[in-house]
């Protein structure tokens, strides 16, 4: 079992930056998949990054070269590293992980609001 929780949302300007984090806990937390994913009003929640057990990283197409995540494993913690937002990057950020051998994320925190003003 694996219990999330994000912080540092806020509302920033347009071409500000911003570093999400999220702390886990659980002994086994390094071999986990770790992923950001976002849903914005009215829009289905979105994949934004994950990086694996081993810090191999993927991002959506919309946040490549803007967005950073990484991971911890000491601290038990993955970050976001957001830059250059966009007045469409305003979302509530999800903190997600998956256990080794699982198909789905199973585990999400509560969110943190990102508000990004034009």
């Amino acid at each position: 079992q694996v219990q999330l929780e994000e912080s540092g949302g806020r509302l920033v300007q347009a071409g500000g930056s911003l570093r999400l984090s999220c702390a886990a806990s659980g002994r086994t937390f390094s071999s986990y998949f770790m992923a950001w994913f976002r849903q914005a009003p009215g829009k289905e929640r979105e994949f934004v990054a994950q990086i694996s057990s081993d810090a191999i990283t993927s991002y959506a197409g919309s946040v490549k070269g803007r967005f950073t995540i990484s991971r911890d494993n000491a601290k038990n913690a993955v970050y976001l590293q957001m830059n250059s937002l966009k007045f469409e990057d305003t979302a509530v950020y999800y903190c997600v992980a998956k256990a080794p051998g699982r198909l789905q994320y199973d585990y999400w925190g509560q969110g943190t609001q990102v508000t990004v003003s034009s």
